[in-house]
Formats: C-alpha cells, sequence, structure tokens
C-alpha cells in the first residue's frame, strides 16, 4: 500500500504595526508568519500550487484523520503562526465555538490557542489574566473608561514557556518576543485596548463583543518545557483541539505514526532533521513546516544535526 507523501507548505507573511525583523529581514515589520492554516500554498510535489484547503476537501479524513473529521469536517482544524513582536500586541480575547456562532454567524470556530516561546529579551512580559479578584461589573466598567490595564495580570515569560490560552482569556504579548502560536482556525479577535494607537478599519476596538466572551477567571500560569535526551519527545499541552508536543533529537532518530488518527504538522524550531517516510523524505531547517497525512503510514525523523521540532496534531492527550 501507498500512503500519502508529507506536504511542505508556503508561509504567508502579514505586516503588523508591533512586527520586527526576525520573520523576514529587510521587510516592513512582519509581525506573523501564518506557517499552516487552509489557504496556505503548496511549496513542492504533486499538489504544489493548490492550497492546504483544496488538498483537505479532496482527500477528507486521508488527509486530515478520522479524529479530526468527525470533530470539525473537512475544513483544516488548525492555524499556526510564528510570531516577532517589537512592541505590545492589543489587548484582546477570543470567543468559544459558541460565542462564536452567536456573535459572528453560522461556521464560524471559537478561538482557543496556545504559545510556545521561542525567544525573549531579559525582563519580556506578556498580559494575560486578570487580577484575582476582579468582578464583572469591575471589568466591564475598566473596558469601557480606558482603565483596564490597572486590572490586568502580567507575567515574565522566558524561552521553554508554554501557555494555554483558552478562549475567554484576555491577553496581550509584549516586545522582545518569538513565539510560535497554534489555535483553531479562526481569526476571530476582539480588541480591548490597543495603546492608544489610532482605530483604523482594521483595528477598531470591540469593547461590547469582549464583555461578551471575556472570563475573568482564565489564565493558567506558564508551564515551562522539561529537559529532554537524544530521541525524546514530551507533550507540552493538550486539549480537545489539539495536542502540542516537542520532540528533540541529535544522533537518535524517533519513529511516529498517525495511524489514520490526524494529521502531524512538524515545525523545526533549531538544527536540522530529515523526515523519511514511505516513498518520500522532507529536510527541516529552522521554521520549515510540513504536513504528514493522517494516512502517511510509519515516519521517522533523523538527526542532521542536534534539532528540535514542534508537533501539533488533533490527538488525545498522551
Amino acid at each position: 500500500m501507498t500512503h500519502n507523501a508529507a506536504v511542505r507548505l508556503t508561509p504567508a507573511y502579514h505586516e503588523r504595526v508591533w512586527g520586527g525583523q526576525r520573520l523576514k529581514p529587510g521587510a516592513p515589520p512582519i509581525g506573523e508568519a501564518w506557517i499552516v492554516y487552509e489557504q496556505n500554498t503548496i511549496a513542492t510535489g504533486p499538489h504544489k500550487g493548490r492550497t492546504l484547503a483544496e488538498l483537505a476537501m479532496e482527500q477528507g479524513a486521508a488527509l486530515l484523520g478520522r479524529r479530526v473529521v468527525a470533530q470539525t469536517g473537512e475544513r483544516f482544524p488548525l492555524l499556526i503562526k510564528l510570531l516577532d513582536t517589537a512592541d505590545w500586541l492589543s489587548l484582546q480575547v477570543h470567543p468559544n465555538d459558541e460565542q462564536a456562532e452567536r456573535l459572528e454567524g453560522p461556521g464560524h470556530f471559537g478561538k482557543t490557542e496556545a504559545w510556545h516561546i521561542l525567544d525573549a529579551e531579559p525582563g519580556a512580559q506578556v498580559i494575560y489574566g486578570l487580577k484575582q479578584g476582579t468582578t464583572r461589573e469591575q471589568l466591564a466598567q475598566a473596558i469601557r473608561d480606558g482603565s483596564i490595564l490597572e486590572l490586568v495580570q502580567y507575567r515574565s515569560v522566558r524561552p521553554g514557556d508554554t501557555l494555554f490560552t483558552r478562549a475567554g482569556t484576555l491577553h496581550a504579548l509584549g516586545p522582545g518576543l518569538l513565539l510560535y502560536e497554534v489555535q483553531q482556525t479562526s481569526d476571530i479577535t476582539y480588541r480591548v485596548w490597543d495603546w492608544n494607537r489610532p482605530q483604523s478599519a482594521g483595528r477598531q476596538l470591540h469593547v461590547e463583543q469582549s464583555l461578551a466572551v471575556v472570563d475573568p477567571d482564565a489564565g493558567d500560569p506558564p508551564r515551562h518545557e522539561p529537559a529532554l535526551g537524544d530521541g525524546e519527545r514530551a507533550e507540552l499541552t493538550s486539549c480537545p483541539y489539539f495536542t502540542l508536543e516537542l520532540v528533540r533529537g541529535e544522533s537518535r532518530a524517533v519513529d511516529l505514526d498517525p495511524r489514520g488518527e490526524s494529521f502531524h504538522a512538524l515545525t523545526a524550531i533549531d538544527g536540522a532533521c530529515r523526515v523519511v517516510g514511505d516513498g518520500w523524505s522532507e529536510e527541516l531547517r529552522r521554521f520549515d513546516t510540513i504536513v504528514v497525512p493522517a494516512d502517511a503510514g510509519a515516519y521517522r525523523i533523523e538527526p542532521q544535526e542536534a534539532y528540535r521540532l514542534l508537533k501539533a496534531s488533533v490527538e488525545p492527550s498522551a
């Protein structure tokens, strides 16, 4: 039986007012590289030039996996980004699935997400949740009168931290960060505060929507990644929408198998490795990304030098 080969994706770069120079040096400030999402084009092979969405509609469970199709149908269910923050992002909140449908209409997903910090300048911070004991009434007043920064919780972050940001969590990324973000396929963002930047058509505030979805109690503390040996992997975070794992290798190979349950989205974050499957192989260097189809069968990650990669999937918690 011949299995589907992995597909390499072309990132889509997005200019942002808060962006930096680390994702695409020399360009205008790039804040986000969308490395796995529905409209990514496939870079090589027989499907070159087609989008991930087209492939998902055509191949269904063969690409996505039985578990994915059962949960979200034939849409590609995740959006994965790299972010480079030279300034504060807006203070924002995202809806859950039910709220997204109610506020935005049928077919919209909520936005639960997780961040994995790749690099952080000394003293880098995020806003993540509210001070303990903040009431909904205090929150509503502060959002409306612009004093919300008096109620938020600042948290220091360092490379290797993972933060699980469930829908309803008030949050903002601070300057000096390079990070990987995995989330549901949704770009619904309700801005609560935008550091007095001018409100343009693309950057307006969403006071009433924010109040409808914010959870004053949301915001779990960061978890630092475990120390991994050669050829080991560990789960960083997991929820019904995605599981994020870290894989590390120097000389030992790592064997994986989607078993038809879920695709594997692999992004190298350090070093270099070769991913070898049934009749295909792909070399990954820093920030290269491939999607291994759910029916790809067993495959192997072979180190070319010491490497670390992140694996996102819709698999159950280990």
